[in-house]
């Protein structure tokens, strides 16, 4: 759906690359995490693929076709969630998503259930000038499914939303995988894409530095340990054993029948234990 080559681009009046030599490849149905800090690159990729950004080096397909060759027929197919959110105040959720989905040459989804998707169907007469920034980030999210897109591009679609809502998002994410579509997703959320994504790229300095899926990263970089966390003389203090041989443990077994044992839990790397172990940078 989506293949980069060698892309490149510098910013006008700037010295420095923003993107240097960047490749990669996403399949059909595939949820690909562009993970990375602040200033890294990664909203960069993202314009000049969705064509907001010209005179870029390298090759760009999408959709089966070279990037330069699509016109305005591209944006009929794709949809897009920019981190910050660029409503019309002054019009209801309703009328926003009305008005947008007179833009498309295309069938589009009816705005009331887009709403009742994100759950602010009851605020669909309501201007948005009184929304929270929940409630614009939400309504961002469900303007970029207006168009019922085969490739969605998302930028930080959780930022600013309570765990509640948080989850109400990322559960309409995997929809959209189930239901064929590639979800090409930018953020510094290690969390978000450690539960969306299939395969995660990090990148810093405009460069990639691993391509990889989240759970064969996390077995690689983690300890094969286990930490045992138990009441004595009631305090709750841990304990670490080794995974190799552990139901020959004695002490492991022992430990387990008094009855005293709080939580287990393996000592399993997080995507941004990772991050910082190749990339050397700190997320921020």
């Amino acid at each position: 759906m989506i293949k980069i080559q060698n892309l490149e681009f510098t910013y006008p009046k700037s010295n420095k690359k923003a993107i240097n030599g960047v490749s990669f490849e996403i399949k059909k149905g595939e949820i690909f995490g562009f993970l990375g800090p602040n200033g890294a690159g990664k909203t960069t990729t993202q314009k000049i693929i969705i064509g907001l950004l010209k005179n870029y080096d390298g090759t760009v397909e999408i959709l089966g076709r070279n990037l330069k060759t699509w016109k305005t027929e591209l944006y009929n197919r794709i949809g897009v969630g920019f981190e910050l959110p660029n409503h019309y105040q002054k019009l209801t959720a309703f009328e926003n998503l009305e008005l947008f989905a007179s833009f498309y040459r295309r069938r589009t989804i009816p705005p009331m259930k887009l709403l009742e998707m994100v759950e602010l169907e009851k605020d669909a007469n309501q201007r948005v000038a009184t929304f929270s920034k929940g409630m614009k980030s939400k309504l961002n999210f469900a303007r970029s499914l207006l168009n019922d897109p085969e490739v969605l591009f998302l930028d930080e679609p959780t930022t600013g939303l309570d765990p509640v809502n948080s989850r109400l998002i990322k559960n309409i994410i995997k929809q959209q995988k189930e239901q064929g579509k590639t979800v090409f997703l930018t953020t510094h959320n290690m969390t978000d894409a450690d539960e969306l994504c299939d395969r995660v790229g990090f990148i810093v300095e405009g460069k990639i530095s691993l391509i990889e899926k989240p759970k064969e990263l996390k077995i690689k970089h983690g300890k094969k340990i286990v930490e045992v966390e138990y009441l004595k003389n009631d305090d709750l203090v841990s304990q670490e054993f080794d995974l190799k041989d552990l139901a020959d443990n004695k002490s492991f077994l022992n430990l387990l029948r008094t009855g005293m044992v709080q939580t287990i839990h393996t000592k399993e790397a997080t995507l941004e234990d990772i991050f910082i172990k190749v990339t050397g940078r700190k997320l921020k």
